[in-house]
């Protein structure tokens, strides 16, 4: 995966560091990777990467165009903290089936298989796309743009965020979300009967419905309305619906 950058995280207090400014329970790590995102102050997404367990340090695995905004966030945050951030040049594999020695399984989903970072043999022929689609796992500069709220992009469904570890930047404002009764808007799964481009507006009975993003077998992600999208919808000439079963939250 070239799109992808890998920063080394060391030093005393890097799980401390990073506690205080990730959606997630750094502690999960004992367990295996981590997912996670980092918040601006206001709940908005800034960047979601994997923590990735390597012996006394932590690896994170950020998308490449992220990574330059990401590493000067955490170095603004950093103060005196006594913890290294340095970028290496690890590679990032992926694949399906069982997660050879030294890789770990994808947290978000069990289709999406695992991730390797000690030179594994990856499996390029696997259609990545259409697996994110079917398990409605959004990606980064895609569906996950600097608007998004993590709980709309379905954060909570892939073990992205965790209610009980404590405070982290934008940590209110998600809890804010959380005890909603519901969420107005979100990332859903559609069915696609033709194609439009990524960020297409959707329309219902001519009202704005919500954006569609990754498309593949007939089948989409979408940002939608939900109280406008219980119909048939269009999109620059195809015609899109929600999937029932599409996560919300």
């Amino acid at each position: 995966m070239t799109e992808r950058t890998v920063f080394e995280i060391t030093g005393a207090d890097a799980r401390d560091f990073l506690q205080g400014l990730v959606s997630n329970d750094v502690r999960k790590l004992d367990q295996g990777l981590v997912y996670a995102a980092m918040l601006t102050p206001q709940g908005k997404y800034r960047a979601d990467f994997f923590l990735v367990p390597m012996g006394d340090a932590i690896l994170l695995d950020v998308d490449r165009a992220l990574a330059p905004g990401l590493k000067q966030a955490l170095t603004m945050y950093k103060l005196r903290s006594k913890v290294g951030i340095e970028e290496t040049t690890r590679s990032v594999t992926r694949g399906l089936g069982p997660a050879p020695e030294g890789a770990f399984g994808d947290p978000r989903d069990p289709a999406m298989g695992w991730r390797g970072y000690d030179g594994q043999p990856g499996d390029d022929s696997v259609d990545w796309d259409a697996r994110r689609v079917a398990a409605g796992v959004p990606e980064s500069g895609i569906e996950l743009t600097p608007d998004s709220f993590i709980l709309e992009m379905g954060f909570e469904r892939l073990n992205g965020v965790d209610f009980r570890k404590g405070c982290y930047v934008g940590q209110e404002v998600t809890a804010r979300m959380k005890h909603k009764t519901e969420l107005r808007k979100g990332l859903a799964r559609v069915s696609v009967d033709g194609a439009a481009p990524v960020g297409t507006e959707l329309l219902a009975e001519g009202k704005a419905a919500g954006t569609l993003y990754t498309q593949s077998g007939g089948q989409g992600l979408a940002y939608l309305r939900f109280d406008r999208a219980q119909g048939k919808m269009t999109a620059d000439g195809a015609e899109v619906a929600l999937i029932e079963e599409a996560a919300t939250v």
